[in-house]
């Protein structure tokens, strides 16, 4: 078991919504993507799901937090153009088989930190809205991860 990164799910174009980016929603194929998500990781002994405060990110969880009856605890360090300092602190501090929604940048400089660290990458990375970081801890450290394409 490890930690489960996810970077939220597909929720359209941002010069194609009218209101703050913040609060933009899932697209449809967003919704099926967060639905396949819960499908997967209802089997993972999931204990704790934190998303950033972004509609998306928290749209792209709810589903699984519906399916296991947790709450999606909402971190504002999970939140776009956030430094990675911080979420790795939380990841540190978190039990295994904890859920965490982000997104691209935030995932991306936090790969590159653990990578940095001592993480071995496995495979390819896959940075799409939807995809999956699987991180292994020993120790509490992070020494292995892989990445699971989007649902769908």
């Amino acid at each position: 078991m490890g930690l489960f990164v996810v970077r939220h799910g597909k929720a359209g174009q941002r010069d194609a919504w009218d209101g703050p980016d913040h609060l933009r929603p899932l697209s449809r194929a967003g919704r099926a993507q967060s639905e396949g998500l819960a499908t997967w990781l209802v089997h993972e002994a999931v204990s704790r799901i934190l998303s950033s405060p972004a509609t998306r990110c928290v749209q792209t969880v709810q589903p699984l937090a519906g399916k296991l009856g947790l709450e999606v605890e909402v971190v504002e360090g999970l939140n776009e153009a956030m430094p990675f300092e911080p979420a790795l602190e939380l990841m540190r501090a978190l039990p295994d088989s904890s859920v965490l929604c982000s997104h691209g940048d935030l995932i991306q400089d936090l790969m590159e930190a653990l990578t940095r660290r001592g993480t071995i990458v496995e495979g390819a990375a896959d940075w799409r809205k939807g995809s999956t970081w699987v991180l292994e801890r020993e120790d509490g450290v992070v020494v292995r991860a892989h990445a699971v394409p989007p649902p769908l």
